[in-house]
């Protein structure tokens, strides 16, 4: 069995570590679909800087680097992870944002941790890859959220964790990068097809890279930024064309990062938060014009950090919470106003962690559930986030 380390900034400056151990977290931006259909308050509109946590009901199984999916009928599907045991966990989860409460669903073929999920356009959730303790893994599954089951689905051609995965606008899944499993930074890319349950070897990145970020765009395109690659934490960015196949470079980030979020504002610009550099954990925030190919800085974040959630809102702003920060995990959270430029602190989580999730409801409220307590032991505990 392999060691797992939780708390990574050591492994970032020693990269010979971080490389023999594949223990970096990797970013999770929330992938969470916006919610469609529902009537939006004007006093939802209205952005307000202040905010506060209610607890809600606890999750059965204590769980951090995990997932979290909104589903289309308005459940939350958590699953997977590593649990107060340091194991790889099979177990999944549903919460109810009507009841406020979590029963048990169908359990994961595979246990896995630092692995993505990714919505399908039939409602089902693909999860591939990640970690299991023994090794990188390459097989993949889907849930189906009508009979509550998760089935086998074709394999990756490739073991890996840390990677991103993609829905393209046709339905198909990118997947690019991650840590493969001959302790190698992969560059290799694969496309699923949810038609055929097929993977099959896409053009490589420019860039090998994990614990990167991929953000879909407006325009059909999809950004990856930042990472890790061979040279250290990565300031590149490329852009991957679904209708050509192929990957172009673009604008460098202004800060090289790592762990940090990737969130496509209202405007279709790309706001990229903190995580961390080569010389520790950052402030910075950037912003990415698709127009332009370029990243400008923006506003500082109040707090540090890395292993954080960042959430879009109805009304704009974007929810920055938890996450661990100089002075390790923390409870902070704050909204950024795309009309300023600025970051303003918001009420405070109820309990400190970081890899937890963030997921937004329909109704507008935020579910945050699981992550590390500051004593880096795996949370059963999840809170809602309201504005006023």
């Amino acid at each position: 069995m392999r060691p797992i380390i939780r708390q990574h900034i050591g492994l970032l400056v020693l990269a010979q570590v971080c490389l023999a151990l594949a223990a970096v977290m990797p970013t999770t931006s929330n992938g969470s679909p916006a919610p469609s259909g529902n009537a939006t308050a004007e006093s939802d509109m209205t952005p307000h800087a202040d905010g506060k946590w209610s607890p809600t009901d606890n999750l059965h199984t204590a769980r951090d680097i995990h997932t979290a999916t909104l589903l289309p009928n308005g459940l939350v599907l958590v699953a997977g992870g590593l649990d107060n045991r340091s194991v790889e966990s099979r177990s999944a989860e549903l919460y109810d944002p009507a009841t406020g409460v979590w029963t048990a669903t169908g359990r994961l073929n595979e246990g896995r941790f630092y692995y993505p999920a990714t919505l399908l356009p039939n409602g089902k959730v693909l999860v591939e890859g990640g970690d299991g303790l023994s090794g990188e893994r390459a097989s993949a599954e889907l849930y189906d959220s009508a009979t509550g089951t998760w089935t086998r689905t074709g394999s990756l051609n490739l073991a890996r964790q840390l990677h991103s995965a993609t829905l393209l606008a046709d339905g198909r899944v990118l997947v690019a990068g991650g840590f493969d499993s001959n302790n190698l930074i992969t560059g290799s890319v694969e496309l699923y097809d949810p038609a055929t349950g097929i993977w099959t070897f896409g053009n490589n990145l420019s860039v090998p890279r994990f614990t990167h970020t991929a953000t879909l765009l407006r325009n059909g395109k999809v950004l990856v930024a930042g990472g890790f690659g061979g040279s250290g934490t990565l300031a590149s960015s490329e852009l991957y064309d679904p209708t050509t196949g192929t990957w172009t470079d673009t604008g460098n980030l202004n800060t090289p990062r790592v762990t940090y979020t990737a969130t496509m504002l209202r405007d279709g610009e790309v706001l990229a938060v903190g995580g961390i550099d080569s010389d520790g954990i950052i402030s910075t925030t950037e912003l990415y014009d698709p127009r332009t190919g370029t990243w400008t800085t923006t506003g500082s974040l109040n707090t540090a950090r890395y292993a954080h959630t960042a959430t879009l809102l109805r009304n704009g702003m974007v929810l920055v919470a938890g996450g661990l920060g100089l002075d390790g995990q923390t409870s902070s959270a704050e909204l950024y106003d795309p009309a300023s430029g600025s970051w303003t602190a918001t009420g405070d989580l109820n309990i400190k962690r970081s890899q937890h999730t963030a997921t937004l409801l329909p109704n507008g409220v935020v579910l945050v559930a699981g992550g590390l307590e500051d004593s880096f032991t795996p949370l059963r505990s999840a809170e809602l986030f309201r504005q006023r």
